[in-house]
């Protein structure tokens, strides 16, 4: 009797190419994705509305930035322990740092906006008005 298991992979699928060449390191690459922070677009008429979840996270804490229609969401938080513990045998301090980039194109810069409430960012992005015809008076 064999002792073998028979086990079937999908040949085109990243996460399976990726364990097949680094081996179990894959789920490094699934956690980072997974560990990032939840970010929806919707595409209102005049304007993008970007919801991301940043709970935990103060208004200090978190940095909006526009660059060539790029829009970067960066959270940063350090906690550092304020007690006076001598002679501690093991101490950490934690850093957390995430960012998204999300590619919104033609946007009105001036425009935007941003709130943070009960840990959710709601950013408005107001598309560039774009005049697809214009009339030219001829002299």
């Amino acid at each position: 009797m064999s002792k073998y298991t028979l086990s079937t992979r999908n040949p085109w699928n990243f996460y399976n190419v990726v364990d097949g060449f680094f081996g179990d390191s894959s789920n490094a690459f699934r956690s980072v994705a997974r560990n990032s922070f939840k970010v929806d677009v919707k595409d209102q008429e005049d304007h993008y509305l970007v919801e991301a979840e940043v709970p935990g996270f103060a208004k200090e804490d978190i940095d909006l930035s526009l660059m060539k229609g790029v829009l970067t969401i960066s959270v940063k938080k350090e906690e550092e322990e304020t007690e006076e513990q001598p002679n501690y045998i093991h101490r950490e301090r934690r850093v957390q740092s995430m960012a998204r980039r999300l590619y919104l194109g033609e946007v009105d810069d001036e425009k935007i906006s941003a709130k943070l409430d009960s840990g959710i960012l709601s950013i408005s992005v107001p598309k560039k008005a774009v005049q697809l015809k214009r009339s030219i008076e001829i002299e």
